[in-house]
């Protein structure tokens, strides 16, 4: 398969530049995401590296076309300052020169440039990166089975995640690299990856989970919830990053298979997060709902199936058993009993209902 795929790399090489003239790369992008779609990942991996190399010759040609202006030597008297630059080429009615500019101002903010001709041609050259088309190419080798070349593109793509034409788009970049070192038993490299995730920034700059970088809060969650128990907890606290969902109960069920403490918390925040999403879906139907208990809302979750297809896709029940397991190793018997005695009687629960039952213990202290 490897070979297979090297080959096609090797076809296309041999005739990018012809393709390259035919559609813009954004297109030619598309297209290969249709043929991805549909299986035909050959097909695929031809489109997205012909809009990969589409892009290089594109901003190569800009790059090429303004060192050719800055070479003329009356141009060059304005040394570094592009401000002199803007005023000659808008003086001069130079079209060609003014649409590099145009275009670079489009994707890359001016301010950033500090009025810099040497700035300027430096975000020229790394706008040729294309980690859309790195993203889709890894993608495709993924599909494959061909992990070390997909994790090879996949960190190509994060390594350009500032030039992503979606927002946010690199923590997907990050799922799919933690999953790799996941399935080759990488596991520090798993780790390290899967806490960037936790502990990055998003968009905007502000921390992708905010709750989770207050550590302090942490502690205190788990607390609440050994002393007040599953139901006051979820009446309590409210958390719905979905975003960060998904690591959290990886790290967890990873710590709990090792035996590490801080299992508690990423499963906690885990089941926080699917529990409020359940609530705010049903609160979105019907605005007099309040939880109660975690009985009841399950009553309500049931006669939705859109919400019985999301427990399915988070793993709830799974995620509720190895948070009673490491509870209760950690002597909070308590909340453990409560969740516990929940899988035991939920008929949905399957393989983790029946390892409750054999699990539960009595549930002790205030209803």
């Amino acid at each position: 398969m490897y070979k297979r795929l090297l080959l096609l790399f090797v076809l296309f090489t041999l005739v990018s530049g012809l393709a390259a003239a035919e559609e813009p790369w954004w297109f030619t992008l598309e297209r290969g995401k249709q043929h991805f779609r549909s299986g035909f990942y050959g097909d695929a991996l031809i489109a997205f590296e012909a809009a990969r190399r589409a892009r290089i010759a594109h901003f190569t040609r800009l790059e090429r076309e303004f060192i050719r202006y800055l070479s003329d030597p009356y141009v060059r008297r304005f040394g570094d300052t592009l401000e002199f630059i803007e005023w000659h080429v808008n003086d001069r009615n130079i079209t060609e020169i003014a649409a590099v500019l145009a275009e670079l101002y489009h994707r890359v903010p001016r301010a950033s440039l500090n009025g810099s001709v040497r700035r300027a041609l430096e975000e020229l050259d790394r706008l040729k990166r294309y980690p859309e088309a790195e993203f889709w190419i890894g993608e495709t080798f993924r599909a494959e089975g061909e992990l070390s070349m997909a994790l090879r593109h996949y960190e190509r793509a994060l390594a350009d995640r500032d030039l992503l034409k979606t927002p946010g788009f690199d923590v997907e970049i990050l799922y799919r690299i933690t999953n790799i070192h996941r399935t080759r038993g990488e596991y520090p490299q798993m780790e390290r990856r899967a806490r960037e995730i936790l502990e990055g920034t998003g968009p905007n700059g502000e921390p992708r989970d905010r709750l989770w970088t207050a550590g302090n809060m942490r502690a205190a969650m788990v607390r609440f919830l050994e002393n007040e128990g599953v139901n006051g907890f979820l009446a309590m606290y409210r958390h719905d990053n979905m975003v960060t969902e998904r690591t959290h109960r990886l790290l967890g069920f990873f710590y709990q298979s090792s035996n590490r403490i801080v299992a508690i918390e990423h499963l906690m925040f885990a089941f926080l997060i699917q529990n409020t999403v359940l609530i705010n879906e049903i609160i979105h139907r019907d605005f007099d709902f309040i939880f109660t208990t975690l009985e009841a809302l399950q009553a309500v979750v049931n006669t939705r199936p859109e919400l019985v297809a999301f427990k399915e896709e988070v793993e709830y029940y799974r995620t509720i058993y190895y948070l009673a397991t490491v509870l209760h190793a950690t002597g909070r018997t308590r909340p453990s009993a409560q969740l516990w005695s929940f899988l035991a009687g939920s008929r949905d629960a399957c393989i983790w209902g029946e390892r409750a039952r054999r699990s539960s213990v009595p549930v002790t202290g205030r209803p």
